[in-house]
């Protein structure tokens, strides 16, 4: 049997996207965020989480996506401590579909010659459905947050 991975699946804007399972600690229910004055734009704010401060950042404003205007189903993925260096980080999506496992053959590597913004944060595309009837396939951005949140340093610590 092929190794398998698991994965959140979530969405932005009509997207779906996925990250790593083992980078996202829990899935929260918006709430109210504190903004912080002078914040990079990204940066929503802050939140009380259960007595930890935890930032919160809006993951389409970081990837620059357009804003969807869909606010009922948004999620906050509360991430491991250790994907940011011990600080406390949750993003902002629009929906939390499901953990899905995927084999290796339904990944397909994407090459170095995609010229996005966005590119060097994708790990992978991963193709769920029906690979022999192509219309009912459907395809999910696999996005390497860990990368996204490194390539920010220091920057998204709002109250450390």
């Amino acid at each position: 049997m092929a190794a398998s991975v698991d994965v959140v699946e979530f969405q932005l804007g009509k997207e779906h996207y996925a990250l790593d399972i083992k980078i996202a600690r829990e899935i929260v229910e918006m709430m109210p965020i504190t903004p912080l004055p002078r914040a990079p734009p990204y940066l929503a704010g802050i939140i009380n989480l259960r007595g930890e401060i935890t930032n919160i950042i809006d993951l389409r404003d970081l990837l620059g996506l357009p804003d969807s205007g869909e606010s009922e189903n948004r999620k906050i993925v509360v991430l491991m401590p250790e994907v940011a260096g011990g600080s406390n980080i949750g993003i902002i999506v629009d929906d939390v579909h499901s953990v899905i496992s995927i084999r290796e053959d339904q990944i397909e590597r994407i090459n170095d010659s995609i010229t996005s913004s966005i590119s060097s944060y994708i790990k992978a595309i991963i193709k769920i459905g029906d690979a022999e009837r192509a219309k009912t396939e459907n395809l999910i951005i696999w996005l390497d947050v860990q990368k996204v949140i490194n390539d920010l340093g220091g920057n998204y610590q709002g109250a450390q």
